[in-house]
């Protein structure tokens, strides 16, 4: 990746700060259901939890209000975001343009070593997990994800930003709690694919048009999921 996305990226840069680790500890915890969706934030009860005082957990807990992981409301206090077929809508419709546009630049300027690094990073992911079977198709944030690394490749700040600080693990919690496993994984694989080939071939306005596809694909698997869970 280049010097200057790695500046850019929140994702690349080792916690610091207690506040720093806690708030890399409590993302997982809630992408990952360990804190399940909707559920209240007490704060006594986390600090017990991760063995911290007040002052680091609540700056932890502003920032994932930021990253759009918990929400407040007036008399009730935190809660962690619920997953709601809505919150699915609103999120991919943004995500869907936003990728788009990420891919199409990431296909105009990412260098090539870096495109070559991306398709080591889909032979691993192939050769790692059960994709082949279509059984699972977990990726690890940040720098081995296929997506994060794409929207890297559009060296955008603005983009980064939006894209790997502000909605990315929003983006996540969908993703895998919902939508990592079952009959879309072998063919999400090969949207992977098929969206690397037109950024290897500097095509960027196909690179757009199949990452939105890859994205509205993926929005509908896991909307269906969400209808599961509702029933």
């Amino acid at each position: 990746m280049t010097a200057t996305a790695n500046q850019l990226s929140p994702l690349l840069t080792k916690p610091v700060t207690a506040a720093d680790r806690l708030l890399v500890e409590m993302q997982r915890a809630i992408v990952e259901g360990e804190i399940p969706a909707g559920s209240k934030m007490s704060e006594p009860e986390l600090a017990r939890r991760f063995q911290v005082s007040r002052a680091p957990l609540r700056e932890a807990l502003a920032r994932l209000e930021r990253c759009h992981l918990v929400e407040r409301t007036p008399n009730t206090g935190a809660r962690v975001v619920h997953l709601s077929t809505a919150g699915l809508i609103a999120l991919y419709q943004i995500r869907e343009e936003l990728e788009g546009l990420a891919c199409r630049l990431a296909a105009e300027q990412m260098p090539e070593q870096e495109i070559r690094a991306l398709q080591q990073l889909l032979d691993q992911h192939l050769t790692s997990q059960r994709v082949r079977e279509g059984e699972s198709y977990y990726q690890e944030a940040g720098d081995l994800d296929f997506h994060y690394r794409v929207i890297l490749g559009s060296n955008n700040p603005y983009l980064i930003n939006m894209l790997c600080d502000e909605l990315y693990f929003l983006v996540r919690m969908y993703r895998v709690q919902l939508g990592m496993n079952g009959p879309r994984v072998s063919r999400a694989f090969d949207e992977h694919k098929a969206i690397l080939a037109a950024i290897a071939n500097r095509d960027g306005e196909l690179a757009d048009l199949l990452m939105r596809r890859h994205i509205s694909a993926s929005r509908r698997n896991i909307e269906l999921q969400l209808q599961q869970v509702g029933k």
